[in-house]
């Protein structure tokens, strides 16, 4: 008989104080360790290490050969945790983020790192990812345009994410939201709520003053998606969230089916960044005719990733999701084929018609359209090169990077 897998729990937000308050509470559950990875020195090869279980309360400094997010996952964490679940007094393991952390990279690396011959996610079973957000300062974060390093918490000396790329997708992925401290007045209470609304539909969101940790789990919605890394290929708007506008934060959906100029669109990508909380999807540049690329952007931050090829580039599909087949065959174009525009874009200042009019602009004209694949391939392409995290031999899809800030694209 195979054994029951043990319970995963992931605690992530930037607040840490009030992070730290959910972990100190699930530390007192009889059977419950709390792992956490301090991660403020992991540039220089160092990390310290907080593990809690029972009357155990161990901290430990760790020297790695590479200081870097992706090895204090495969050297360190993953392990351990496979060795905790072999532990017979061990029913719950809790992993309280760094707070600069995004809980989707932890829950792809649990699904995909090899550890011993096995992934974690074989033996460990993901209740909840909670997010903690502090609503004093969570709205101020997510639509500012620091960078992580001018707050000191920079993952590596090459780290441009923004806070609010942090704060923004600490939320997007979070199966329950705790919410801590108070706003500072009405009207960011309002904003912070319809910007919550929107970006995580399907969190039930609870205080932190009454946080019950055995209870808060059984909140979690069975169609939650506790760890699921989606395809870049897969439905925008998970969880339906509200498409009309709230105190100002609207949901703008922009679909079309022909392929942008690459530097018109470059261009446009202010649109995207200044009153806007979130924008992500696929676009689809002419100059790149059979490959998809990601988009997403958070504050003033912007990362553009490899979606992998258009399924109209590629005879054999038998390898592709059965989901992504199906979309493509109720979609299909006799010219296009899959190839589309779709974007998710989240404002709270900008104008949605302003955005739409500078995501058409950039739109190839007819003109242009009719010069053909030929003349598309010469045009300057900003979005041509790539980088690579030479540490990061798993990595998924999107992960390779074009830019991470506008104006160095």
């Amino acid at each position: 008989m195979t054994p029951p897998r043990t319970s995963l729990v992931l605690v992530a937000g930037l607040a840490a104080e009030h992070a730290t308050a959910v972990a100190d509470r699930f530390a007192a559950e009889p059977g419950t360790v709390v792992l956490h990875h301090d991660l403020r020195e992991v540039s220089h090869g160092v990390v310290v290490r907080r593990l809690r279980h029972g009357a155990l309360d161990a901290t430990e400094t760790l020297e790695l050969a590479h200081g870097c997010v992706s090895c204090t996952l495969r050297e360190d964490l993953l392990p351990l945790v496979l060795r905790l679940t072999q532990a017979p007094d061990v029913r719950r393991i809790v992993l309280h983020c760094d707070r600069a952390l995004e809980p989707e990279a932890v829950c792809w690396a649990l699904q995909h790192v090899v550890i011993d011959g096995r992934t974690v996610d074989e033996v460990v079973y993901l209740d909840a990812v909670l997010t903690v957000v502090d609503a004093e300062t969570w709205f101020a974060d997510a639509t500012g345009d620091l960078e992580l390093s001018e707050r000191g918490l920079g993952a590596s000396a090459d780290d441009e994410r923004t806070i609010a790329q942090v704060a923004v997708s600490q939320v997007e992925f979070a199966d329950l939201l705790v919410l801590a401290g108070s706003a500072p007045d009405a009207w960011t209470a309002a904003r912070t709520d319809a910007v919550l609304d929107r970006l995580a539909p399907l969190a039930p969101r609870i205080l932190l003053g009454g946080l019950d940790p055995v209870r808060c789990l059984n909140l979690v919605p069975a169609n939650a998606r506790r760890g699921e890394i989606d395809d870049a290929h897969a439905p925008l708007l998970r969880g339906q969230p509200p498409l009309s506008a709230e105190s100002g934060v609207q949901v703008t959906v922009f679909s079309q089916r022909r392929p942008f100029h690459p530097e018109r669109l470059h261009e446009a990508l202010d649109f995207l960044l200044d009153g806007v909380v979130r924008a992500r999807g696929r676009v689809w540049v002419a100059s790149q005719p059979d490959v998809a690329l990601w988009l997403e952007t958070a504050g003033g931050g912007l990362r553009i990733g490899h979606a992998g090829p258009w399924l109209a580039a590629i005879e054999d599909w038998s390898g592709i999701d059965p989901d992504r087949r199906a979309m493509a065959d109720l979609s299909w174009d006799p010219y296009y084929g899959d190839r589309s525009q779709d974007l998710f874009v989240l404002s709270h200042t900008a104008v949605p018609g302003e955005i739409v009019e500078a995501l058409e602009s950039a739109l190839l004209t007819d003109e242009e359209l009719a010069e053909g694949q030929e003349a598309w391939l010469a045009y300057e392409d900003p979005f041509g090169s790539w980088h690579e995290d030479p540490c990061d031999d798993d990595r998924a899809p999107t992960d390779v990077i074009i830019s991470n800030q506008k104006d160095e694209a």
